[in-house]
């Protein structure tokens, strides 16, 4: 049985800083691409940043490069989500996930991804 849980959102100031943590069972990160995906009310699910399956290849979305930070602990078995910098903006439930067959073409696609994880809050106050 296949589970991801995410730890560590909360509500930060402006400015504030988070880091998320998603924890995995059943699967071993480092056969999988894994991603970070949020969602705001009444908006679309955005990704966020991301591993990929291989290469060792790192991706973050425009709106979070420079302030986000993805990395992994494979002793672990355990992705983070550094997040610096945090504005309204970012306000979201934040999921985990892991895809064993995601393409390039397709990694930012929540669609590509086989596994999720229920999601933390992240609420930044302004």
């Amino acid at each position: 049985q296949v589970q991801l849980v995410e730890s560590g959102g909360g509500l930060v100031q402006t400015g504030g800083s988070l880091r998320l943590a998603c924890a995995a069972s059943g699967l071993t990160f480092s056969r999988y691409a894994v991603a970070w995906f949020r969602q705001a009310p009444g908006e679309e699910r955005e990704y966020v940043a991301g591993f990929s399956r291989t290469g060792g290849y790192t991706y973050y979305a425009d709106s979070v490069r420079g302030r986000f930070s993805i990395s992994r602990d494979n002793a672990k078995n355990t992705v983070y989500l550094q997040m610096n910098g945090l504005n309204p903006e970012d306000t979201a439930v934040y999921s985990c996930a892991a895809g064993q067959r995601v393409i390039t073409s397709s990694l930012r696609l929540g669609a590509a991804y086989d596994y999720w994880g229920q999601g933390t809050q992240v609420t930044v106050s302004s």
